[in-house]
């Protein structure tokens, strides 16, 4: 009896050797096949993550975002330790360029990034979508530019959308005011209007402020960006309309609800007297844009399928709550919806296209 206990209590320890040894096995990896040694479980408690960097494109001043999204932090660890997750410090850091954050989430310098589609498709060899913004929609939506140009502002809508148009947009130099009275009146304006007229526009990788207006130009005089004369890059929407008030500029490219989210410092910071809504007008209005993505990058150590999962209802989570959306706002997202990469096929046809008119050039 005494030795039966003995070869059984031999057993169990072998048993349980076994099972420690099976323990020391690598945990899940990403869609890259990358190991997770920052992200480490355990037995009684959430995965320890050591840090969790997020990088935001400038579609606004810099330290508008940083401001704007220091909530971020303290919402979306909360929402990661609900699902597992203890994040010991969340940085945020608005890229340079729009161009900036896309090679950051290549080289897994940032593991998340929002980032509109035309940089995710740039990019995506190097990160994955998980979400897509949704927005709130506009009260006017038109295709027609003369029928934006009534003079009243452009008001948010109770129903939410997947998209956005990018708008060609003139200003109260006399040049911008020729363009928009010409376009008023139902005339086409020619080519040799618009390439007399001085342009600001973002980065190759932005959809409202480069690509779609872009296509616009190619469509209309198989011309693009590249072929104006006078096409100057800005590095936000906010200097850019700080050229377009004081006339540096005759036209810029923006998104829909741009108007609206300057409207104010078009009177206080760029000094104009009349209202942003009087004194600019549209000569352009592009076709519909599919939402700014929330990205991950495929080669952050920390990236798998289970912290995928958590992100997406992290986020999604923050977009339901009155707090989130007045962070999220800073980039007019209202929430966010799982995605896949096929939702943004038709932003690489366009950059394919605008690729090919580059090259051309």
């Amino acid at each position: 009896m005494k030795k039966a206990f003995t070869l059984l209590l031999a057993l169990v320890l072998c048993l349980g050797l076994l099972a420690s040894c099976g323990g020391n096995k690598d945990q899940g990896s990403g869609d890259g096949g990358q190991q997770t040694p920052d992200a480490s479980p355990t037995e009684s408690g959430p995965k320890q993550v050591e840090k969790l960097n997020v990088y935001f494109v400038p579609s606004r001043e810099p330290s508008e975002i940083v401001t704007a999204t220091e909530p971020l932090k303290a919402l979306l660890k909360d929402e990661m330790l609900k699902e597992g997750y203890d994040i010991g410090e969340i940085v945020i850091t608005v890229g340079t360029t729009y161009e900036a954050v896309g090679e950051a989430l290549s080289a897994g310098t940032a593991d998340v990034g929002l980032i509109p589609g035309g940089t995710y498709v740039l990019y995506d060899d190097g990160c994955d979508v998980i979400l897509t913004a949704t927005r709130d929609g506009l009260s006017k939506d038109f295709d027609d530019a003369k029928d934006w140009n009534d003079g009243t502002p452009t008001e948010a809508s109770d129903k939410q959308a997947v998209s956005y148009r990018a708008l060609l947009i003139a200003g109260p130099s006399d040049k911008g005011q020729a363009l928009v009275a010409k376009v008023n009146a139902g005339e086409e304006l020619t080519w040799d209007e618009l390439n007399g007229a001085n342009w600001s526009v973002m980065g190759s990788s932005s959809p409202a402020g480069y690509i779609y207006p872009a296509l616009w130009l190619q469509d209309r005089y198989e011309k693009g960006i590249t072929d104006l004369s006078n096409a100057v890059q800005s590095d936000s929407y906010g200097s850019a309309f700080a050229r377009l008030a004081s006339g540096q500029v005759d036209v810029l490219v923006t998104y829909a609800d741009a108007r609206r989210d300057y409207e104010e410092r078009w009177n206080t910071e760029f000094s104009r007297e009349s209202s942003i809504w009087e004194e600019t007008g549209l000569i352009g209005v592009t076709a519909p844009i599919y939402n700014d993505t929330v990205s991950v990058s495929k080669t952050s150590p920390i990236m798998d399928a289970e912290m995928i999962a958590a992100l997406q209802n992290a986020f999604i989570n923050i977009g339901n709550t009155d707090e989130g959306k007045e962070v999220i706002a800073i980039y007019s997202h209202n929430g966010y919806q799982k995605a896949q990469s096929s939702d943004y096929d038709n932003e690489r046809a366009a950059q394919k296209l605008i690729q090919e008119l580059s090259a051309a050039g």
